[in-house]
């Protein structure tokens, strides 16, 4: 088959990447169209992963929609010329309205349920949306779950070895506890009427942190002030070897917390709107903590940090929590790879 796969994000090369080296290995045709954001294009370098850029990030509604627009134009045009069979993307926006014009299968994959305005006008014209078996809605006959999270496509030990160490850059002894902070700069649709972590919470969680461990700080905005100094500078390629080693992941990104689910570090994830994957890694395993943007839950929200940084054998702790989790779910990516090569689905598969 001619196989399409869209990356319009930093974190869909990482859920991609594998599923497309062993499609390409099994003698299907790979195109990979991406959208220019943040590192996007750095990954897919560093994975060596050939890629058509079709648009670059815009923000702001009036910007995503003219974004949006030239984005399918274009796509449009290269489905034809390429010959595509299917096309696959998480999110889907950039592609269904395109592949639906052509009558060509659309594969999208969504774990996040409050992107109301990117879900409305993607849904209907999706061939099938293809979501965890935690996705908090039920989406009627074009929904096919799995048992599993997005971050289990790269993350599963077939496809992750953690390194012994963590990565030399952040120039920590051995066994030495440290803290990565994660802050996002709410650009995205979804993102709109969030604030995030405030500036004096940001500060002092740093603060009450560094008194049990460095402090690393990853972000989407500019740092400045008392901030600054902890940003972190290592290559991205190597912020799962990062976060494995981590004694905390403290902040305001629903993906780092559920990679640090999978690879058994503790994780606090602030977010008024929650995830059905981070509800159910806290419920059920334990794994992740779950805070609203509110101010008295962002103070509760550095307690909880303090009180694991002293919770004596927390790592190994969290050890057990990952097998759980790795008992309970599958290999995403040799599911995607079936799920391709069995199409049209004649059930709807679940792992």
């Amino acid at each position: 088959m001619n196989l399409l796969f869209s990356i319009n994000h930093p974190a869909h090369v990482h859920f991609f990447r594998n599923a497309v080296l062993e499609l390409g290995r099994r003698g299907h045709t790979i195109h990979i169209t991406n959208r220019r954001k943040d590192i996007t294009d750095a990954l897919l370098a560093r994975y060596g992963l050939a890629s058509t850029p079709i648009s670059t990030q815009r923000n702001g509604l009036i910007g995503m929609a003219g974004e949006l627009a030239g984005h399918a134009c274009r796509l449009h045009r290269l489905l034809r010329e390429w010959k595509i069979d299917m096309a696959l993307s998480i999110g889907g926006t950039f592609i269904v309205h395109a592949c639906a014009l052509r009558r060509i299968p659309s594969l999208v994959f969504s774990d996040t349920e409050h992107a109301s305005l990117q879900n409305r006008i993607t849904y209907p014209f999706a061939t099938k949306i293809i979501t965890p078996e935690c996705y908090r809605h039920a989406l009627g006959g074009k929904q096919i779950r799995y048992r599993g999270y997005h971050e289990l496509a790269y993350l599963h030990p077939k496809h992750y070895m953690p390194p012994a160490s963590a990565p030399a850059e952040l120039g920590v002894g051995k066994d030495e506890p440290y803290v990565i902070m994660r802050f996002v700069g709410w650009q995205a649709a979804h993102d709109i009427g969030h604030c995030g972590l405030s500036l004096e919470h940001k500060i002092e969680a740093v603060e009450k942190f560094s008194a049990h461990a460095r402090v690393f700080i990853t972000s989407e905005k500019e740092l400045r002030g008392k901030l600054a100094e902890f940003r972190v500078r290592i290559p991205p390629e190597q912020m799962h070897d990062a976060l494995y080693h981590a004694s905390l992941l403290y902040g305001e990104s629903a993906t780092m917390a559920s990679e640090c689910a999978v690879l058994g570090t503790p994780a606090i994830f602030i977010d008024n709107d929650g995830r059905g994957y981070t509800d159910e890694q806290e419920r059920r395993y334990g794994a992740v903590f779950n805070f609203s943007e509110s101010p008295a839950d962002q103070a509760r929200s550095i307690q909880k940090g303090l009180e694991l940084l002293t919770t004596p054998d927390l790592k190994e702790a969290w050890r057990c929590k990952r097998e759980r989790i790795l008992n309970d779910t599958i290999d995403v990516t040799a599911w995607i790879v079936d799920l391709v090569e069995d199409w049209p689905p004649r059930n709807s598969p679940g792992g």
